[in-house]
């Protein structure tokens, strides 16, 4: 759930944010020797997602209403595939790349519900400080879960070689502000930033989607120079996520291309940056849901990111 949107009803200050049996793998830190073996797949690993795009156009650049994702599936059942932390990291070399990583709202946003209420401007227009995102109707929180796959995507994305930042890592009270999150990817000088999200749709509405940043100025913000390359971004990652997860793009937003275009996002707005938002699924939705609070499809979630970045960073 894009955390400018309403937030759903407070959790009681009493119950924290549900985990599951699998807590966030702490972020392991690599160095680069690894690398020689990982340049060898570079060449296939960008013909790949070239093929992925090659049956999708569109107006805009991105794909036309009801365009399909070329070797998407339908959805995986929980558990299938790969093992959690054990599949081999994809190819490439991202040496000097910087990528800054936005894990979606904070566990801990619901104790601090005057706080994330404070309005901040977000360029053209004023927004909440944040949200405390959206749950399963288990009760595991957007929170636990953007952090989960943001840290796996961490993990693959250094092994490649990239400087990773994070605009928060279960480290601060809550927040930060959707307008500190775009200032933390500004000052990085970030190569590529994502906003790592789930949504809180009504059941039935199932996939993901990238949603971009429009053209946008006044109020000291002006996306006219990101939009170009964030679409790329985005591009890059539909294509790569479907490829990865199996699953599929949005039913219910996007016109079956799995890219969104908006205006009213600070986090986006106020970024000087490429940057792109996903919402990896509907954590409402049951059968995406046993998807999201899958340990194995969270790693492949992260594997789709990755090799959407790297795709971009590499061109």
């Amino acid at each position: 759930m894009s955390y400018d949107e309403s937030p759903p009803p407070a959790q009681p200050a009493a119950q924290p944010p549900a985990q599951p049996a699998d807590r966030p793998p702490a972020r392991r830190r690599f160095g680069r020797t690894g690398l020689t073996l990982t340049i060898a797949l570079l060449v296939p690993a960008a013909l790949a997602g070239r093929l992925v795009w090659q049956g999708m156009s569109g107006p805009e650049g991105g794909g036309g209403a009801g365009a399909a994702v070329a070797g998407s599936t339908a959805s995986p059942s929980p558990g299938s595939g790969d093992d959690a932390n054990g599949d081999a990291a994809p190819g490439g070399t991202l040496a000097g790349k910087v990528v800054v990583i936005d894990p979606g709202h904070n566990p801990r946003n619901f104790q601090h519900t005057a706080e994330i209420n404070k309005t901040v401007h977000i360029g053209d227009s004023s927004k909440e400080c944040d949200t405390t995102g959206t749950e399963t109707n288990a009760g595991y929180a957007e929170a636990v879960f953007t952090l989960d796959v943001s840290r796996r995507l961490a993990t693959l994305l250094e092994e490649r070689g990239a400087t990773v930042r994070f605009t928060q890592d279960d480290d601060r009270p809550y927040g930060p502000c959707v307008d500190e999150r775009a200032r933390i990817g500004n000052k990085a000088g970030a190569d590529a930033v994502v906003s790592v999200h789930a949504d809180g749709s009504a059941a039935g509405n199932r996939g993901f989607h990238v949603i971009l940043p429009a053209p946008v100025t006044g109020g000291g913000a002006d996306t006219r120079p990101i939009v170009g390359p964030s679409r790329a971004l985005g591009e890059r990652i539909v294509g790569s996520f479907a490829r990865e997860t199996g699953s599929a793009p949005s039913n219910y937003i996007g016109g079956g291309t799995g890219l969104d275009v908006r205006k009213d996002l600070g986090g986006l707005n106020l970024s000087t940056v490429p940057k792109v938002f996903i919402e990896c699924g509907n954590m409402r939705d049951a059968q995406d849901a046993a998807l999201l609070t899958s340990a194995k499809w969270r790693q492949k979630a992260a594997r789709g990111l990755a090799e959407g970045i790297s795709g971009f960073l590499a061109h």
